[in-house]
Order: structure tokens, then sequence, then C-alpha cells
């Protein structure tokens, strides 16, 4: 049987398995990870190169480096000083939503989650409330954020690099308004759908004793991380280390452990640390990377972009074709090799064409970033979200998740779609 329809065979079923059994999702893509290799659609001698490892030790590095935030008592007192300005449950976390979705546009996606998500768990425990959907609105929010800037998801490297953009095109382009205005004004219309979901959480708090904090180190080792991450992207890639921003993570990481075992002498430390990192998201990510190499090694991804090339000649048709077609697509493939992908397939057409091709270009961008934003396994930062609600004792169905992420998505996506297109026609 040819490896195209086996390849697709195979990932749909895999997708199905995940959102049938969803505790059991690293099982699931192990075993369908090791089929593609068994198969040969991913070669054995390429299994361990396909692994994005930038990503898995940032993930691992953020979250040791998490943990000793949270021990410091610091997203306590966050938490303390937004029930006291705020009180209102919604409006905390509407506020917490659109915190998460500043921090997201500058860091990645999955490390913005991982540094917020402890603010809202001491949250969810003084306000006697469960966590879920405040969780749930940080991921959906900070994914949105992904676009907004060069250094805010690897969609918008792969992007900036192909256009030769610097940082601030994202701001301006061509004397244009640049994708981050566009994402702000996403954001504060798509926020509606969180307030719809959250109005039912009335109620006010009382004004309380804020937590003072035990160490700042910590929250200076998480700054510094911020401020590396970015620093890192103006690199130029030829000249960059592939895993400079793990890298990163992870020697923050180690200063804070190291810090601890100098500072107060507590060999525990490295316990601790070592216990909090969510060993299930990084295998599950880890079998994700080799599952989408081997639909890439079959043709799958190719195929489906080849569908585009066909309304090369109905500008508008063809830009609506590559945003809601990207949301489909993203909403279970990586953005990143998708849009690896159609980025070659959109240089063809430029070169077919007698108009300016940028509004196809962030069309690509803001339908596939947000794309995933749709089903829970559809981006990093919601398996790291449901991730940490699993280790707080929260288990979330795929439809509890997606009754925030679907409405919120598309009133995103539609925004952008809007926007886009009239700024850049």
């Amino acid at each position: 049987m040819d490896k195209l329809i086996i390849a697709s065979v195979l990932f749909i079923l895999t997708y199905i398995f995940m959102i049938k059994f969803v505790n059991h999702r690293p099982l699931v893509v192990g075993i369908s990870a090791l089929i593609f290799v068994v198969l040969n659609i991913v070669p054995i001698k390429s299994v361990l190169s396909v692994i994005d490892y930038n990503v898995l030790l940032m993930i691992a590095g953020t979250m040791g480096l998490v943990s000793l935030f949270s021990e410091s008592l610091m997203p306590t007192r966050l938490a303390d000083l937004i029930i006291n300005r705020f009180k209102d449950i919604r409006l905390i976390i509407i506020v917490l939503s659109l915190f998460a979705g500043v921090v997201s546009a500058f860091i990645d996606n999955v490390a913005t989650v991982l540094m917020i998500a402890p603010v809202a768990i001491s949250l969810a425990k003084k306000l006697n409330i469960s966590p879920v959907k405040m969780i749930i609105a940080i991921s959906i929010s900070s994914n949105l954020q992904g676009a907004a800037t060069l250094v805010g998801d690897t969609s918008s490297i792969l992007l900036g690099s192909a256009l030769d953009m610097t940082f601030f095109d994202f701001f301006v382009y061509n004397g244009k308004m640049g994708m981050f205005f566009i994402v702000q004004i996403s954001a504060l219309i798509s926020t509606i759908c969180i307030y719809i979901a959250v109005r039912n959480l009335k109620g006010k708090v009382d004004k309380i004793e804020v937590t003072k904090v035990k160490d700042m180190v910590p929250t200076y080792l998480l700054i510094a991380m911020l401020v590396l991450l970015i620093a890192a992207s103006f690199i130029p890639s030829d000249k960059k280390i592939p895993i400079l921003n793990g890298l990163i993570c992870v020697s923050l990481a180690l200063v804070g452990i190291i810090y601890y075992l100098l500072r107060y002498k507590d060999k525990a430390v490295i316990k601790r640390v070592i216990s909090e990192i969510d060993y299930n998201t990084l295998l599950l990510l880890a079998g994700l990377f080799i599952i989408i190499s081997g639909i890439e090694n079959a043709g799958v991804i190719d195929e489906v972009a080849k569908l585009f090339v066909k309304l090369s000649d109905k500008p508008f048709l063809l830009y609506t074709a590559i945003v809601w077609g990207s949301v489909l697509i993203s909403a279970f493939v990586d953005n990143i090799p998708y849009i690896a992908t159609m980025l070659p397939v959109l240089f063809v057409i430029s070169a077919q064409v007698p108009f300016d091709m940028t509004v196809f270009y962030f069309g690509l961008l803001s339908g596939a970033t947000l794309g995933g934003n749709i089903t829970p396994i559809g981006a990093s930062a919601n398996i790291a979200s449901l991730g940490i609600l699993r280790e707080n004792g929260h288990a979330v169905s795929n439809k509890e998740f997606m009754q925030m992420s679907v409405p919120f998505t598309l009133t995103a996506v539609f925004v952008g779609y809007i926007l886009v297109w009239f700024i850049y026609k």
C-alpha cells in the first residue's frame, strides 16, 4: 500500500485514539511513533534527528525554574495583588488571561503557560474555585499572542526568516499596521468569549493580606530568561545554535538549583525540581515530532498544500482558503512543519501573480498559529496546560476545553482575517 495512504490512516487513527484515551496520550503517541519507524516511514537512523530538542529543553528548563518560582511564593503574591486590585472573580480571570497574552508575545507560549499557571493555581485555591477555566483561558490567550511578534512563536520566526523581517517589522510593516496591533485588536474582541465562558462565576472577594516572597532570585532568573530569549532572536539563524533557547532555559534552572544549594544548603531542592518536570508532556511531544516527520516524509502535508495552488488566480478565495484551511489543519497538525511546507508554495505563487503577497503570508501566520487553539492537542501550550491541571488533580475533557477554545479561536481568527485583508489586499 502506498506510504501516503498508510501514513494518512495511521495519523488519523492516532488522533482519534488520543481524543478517546485522554489520560493515555503519551502511550498512544509512543505506539504510533514506533509503528511509523517499523514501517520505515520514518527511517530509524533519523528518529533522533527529527525530535526538536530545543522545544523539549525549553519546557524541561522552564518547568524546573517555575518550580523554584512557585516555591519562592511569588505566584501567591501576584495572586494576592490581583485579587486585591480587581476583586470580581470574572474580571480576575480576564485580567490574568490578558496578562498571559502580553507575556506570550515575547516568549514561547509553553514557557508562558508554565510561568503563569502557578499564579492561576494559587488564585483558584484562594478563591475556592476550579482552576480549569482560568488555565484554559491562559493557554488560548498565550497561543493567540504567538503571532504578535517575531519571538512569540516558532511559526513567527519561520515567517520572519523567510521574509527577512526584523523584530520591529511585526509592529509596522511597509508603512502599515503590523501583526502586533492586529493581534491585539483580535485579543480584545475575543476576550468577550472568555467573559461569556466564566460569566457564571459571580462573586467578589474580600481584601486579603499580601503574601511575602521568600526569595526574589527565582523571579530574577525568570526575567533573565525573558531577556535572553528576546536577545537570542536577533542572532542570525546561520550563526545560532539550534538548541540555544533550550540551553538558556536549562542553564537558568541549573543556576537556580545551585543557588539554593549554596544559599540554603538544601540538597532536597534537586529532587523537588526533578519531580516537578512533567515527563508525560515531554514524551508526548517527542512522539508527536516523530509522527509529524512521518507524514511529512510520506508527502501528506505536500498533498494538502497543493490544493491551495489551484486558487492562485482568485486572490480572495486563495486568501480565504489559506486562513481557514490553516485553522482546520493546525487544529490537528503541528503548525511548524505546516508553515515550513506552505512558505515555499507561497513563494511559487508570488512568481506567478502581479500582486503583493504579504496578505497571504500574514493570513498563513494567523490561521496556522491560532488553529492549534481549537483542540487540546493542537498546540504545545494546550498540552502543557492540561498536564498542569492533571498534576493538580483536574482531568479536562475535550468537550470542556473546546467549549472555551472554539468560540475564542474563531472570533480571533475572523477579526484577524478581516483586518489583514483590508490592510494588505
